[in-house]
C-alpha cells in the first residue's frame, strides 16, 4: 500500500470529506493512474454490490455467457431452472478458461484444455482420464470439492449484481432505500412488469474515461443548459433537484420530463403512476457502477462497465410497462425513446473525455464543488474517499 498512500495521501481523503462549500474532489490519480485499477476493482467495486451483466444476455434456460470484470474472467450460468448464477471462468484442473463465448448449453460446460465438464450449477461432473488412460476417477480425488468457485450474486431489476468481496450487506437491504422512494411512483411491484424489448431497448457507447467520471457526470444537472441544449428545453435545469437517497446512491430529479409530448410517444405507463405526477423523472446513479433513469412510460439501466483505467463501456438497456408496450404497435415510439437517450447520452461524451484529459494536469488536483448544484456528486466523492481510506487502513 507504500505506493497508494504516496499516490492518495491521507490529507487528500480528508479534504474530500470536508463539507461541501470546503471540500476538494478526489486527486488526479484516482483517475488517470494505471496502477490503482486493480486496487479499485477490489477495494472500491469490489467491496459492495456491483453490476455485471444484464438478464436479457441469457435468453434462455442452459445458457452461458463468459464476462470480464476489470481483468477478472467471470462467467454468468442460467441454469435448467432459470436460475442466475456467477462463477470464476477457470477450470479447477489447471486454470484453463472454460468460455471465450456466449452459448447454449446442450449438456456440460467442457474445459478445452482435458475436458473436465461441470454443470451449470458449477458441479464438476466429468473427469476423463483422471486417474490414468481410461479411468476417469482417481482414488482419494473427489469430484464434490472440486466445483467452480461461485461468486456472490443477485439478481434485480434485469441485471445480475455481484460482490467479490463476499461480505457485503444483503442485497435487500442495499436497494431497499432506493424500492422504498420509487413505490410512490412505480409501486412496489412494478420491477415485475418491466421488459426488454425486441426493439428500441439497447445501446452502448465506448467512452474514453474513467468510470467515476461517467457517475460523477450522472449525478448532477448543473451541465445540462450547456451540453445538452435539446433536453434543457423540455426538462430545463430550474425544474430539476438533487438527490441523495442512502449512502450508496445519490442523483437528480425532474419536475417536467415530458419527452412523450416533445416527440410525440405514447406508451404504457405504470399503473401505479401519480397521475399528478406523470411528468416527474428521476436519475440515479447507484454505486459503484449503475446509473438508473425512471420515467412513467419507461425505465432504464446503463452498467457502467470500466476496461481500463481510461476506458469504459456503458451497457443500456431501455425496460417498457407490460408486454404490450413491446409489440410492434409501440415500436416506432420505442425507436423515437431510444433515440432521444442516444442524443443525451451522445452529448455527455466530450464532457467526460475532457475531464480524463484534464486528469493529466498539475494545475487541477480535484476542483472544488458548488455548494448547491453538486450535492450529490460530492456525496459520491465521498463514497469513493471512504472506500480509499478503508483500502489505506486495511
Amino acid at each position: 500500500m507504500t505506493t497508494t498512500t504516496r499516490l492518495i495521501p491521507t490529507t487528500a481523503l480528508d479534504n474530500v470529506r470536508k463539507p461541501l462549500a470546503e471540500a476538494s474532489g478526489m486527486p488526479n490519480a484516482v483517475y488517470d493512474d494505471a496502477s490503482l485499477y486493480e486496487l479499485e476493482r477490489d477495494e472500491v467495486l469490489g467491496k459492495g454490490w456491483a453490476a455485471l451483466g444484464f438478464t436479457s444476455d441469457l435468453p434462455m434456460d442452459g445458457f452461458a455467457k463468459p464476462y470480464e470484470f476489470m481483468g477478472l474472467p467471470l462467467a454468468i450460468m442460467r441454469n435448467r431452472d432459470g436460475e442466475f448464477k456467477v462463477f470464476h471462468n477457470v477450470c479447477n484442473h489447471r486454470g484453463m478458461i472454460l468460455l471465450t463465448e456466449e452459448t447454449e448449453v446442450e449438456g456440460m460446460v467442457r474445459c478445452p484444455y482435458h475436458s473436465w465438464t461441470y454443470d451449470l450449477n458449477g458441479n464438476l461432473k466429468g473427469t476423463p482420464h483422471i486417474g490414468g488412460y481410461g479411468k476417469h476417477k482417481a482414488e482419494g480425488f473427489v469430484c464434490e470439492k472440486h466445483g467452480l468457485r461461485e461468486v456472490r450474486s443477485h439478481v434485480w431489476a434485469g441485471m445480475v449484481f455481484i460482490n467479490l468481496s463476499g461480505d457485503a450487506v444483503d442485497f435487500d437491504t442495499y436497494i431497499e432505500p432506493l424500492k422504498e422512494r420509487w413505490s410512490d411512483l412505480c409501486g412496489r411491484e412494478g420491477w415485475d412488469n418491466l421488459n426488454i424489448a425486441p426493439t428500441g431497448s439497447q445501446m452502448q457507447l465506448e467512452v474514453k474515461c474513467n468510470w467515476k467520471l461517467a457517475v460523477e457526470n450522472y449525478c448532477e444537472s448543473y451541465h445540462l443548459p450547456w451540453v445538452h441544449p435539446s433536453l434543457n428545453t423540455y426538462s430545463p435545469l430550474d425544474q430539476h433537484y438533487n438527490l441523495v437517497v442512502s449512502d450508496n446512491m445519490s442523483g437528480q430529479g425532474s419536475h417536467t420530463y415530458n419527452l412523450s409530448d416533445v416527440a410525440g410517444t405514447h406508451l404504457p405507463r405504470f399503473p401505479s403512476w401519480p397521475q399528478d405526477r406523470l411528468r416527474q423523472a428521476e436519475y440515479i446513479s447507484l454505486y459503484p457502477n449503475v446509473l438508473l433513469g425512471l420515467q412513467a412510460d419507461h425505465f432504464f439501466a446503463i452498467i457502467l462497465e470500466p476496461k481500463a483505467h481510461d476506458r469504459t463501456l456503458e451497457n443500456l438497456r431501455v425496460f417498457y410497462v407490460g408486454e404490450e408496450a413491446c409489440g410492434d404497435e409501440y415500436a416506432a415510439c420505442r425507436h423515437s425513446q431510444i433515440e432521444a437517450w442516444r442524443v443525451v447520452f451522445g452529448e455527455d461524451v466530450f464532457a467526460v473525455e475532457g475531464m480524463q484529459v484534464g486528469r493529466r494536469s498539475p494545475g487541477f488536483q480535484g476542483g472544488v464543488f458548488s455548494p448547491v448544484l453538486d450535492g450529490p456528486t460530492h456525496h459520491f466523492h465521498n463514497w469513493v474517499a471512504n472506500r480509499y481510506a478503508s483500502a489505506l487502513e486495511g
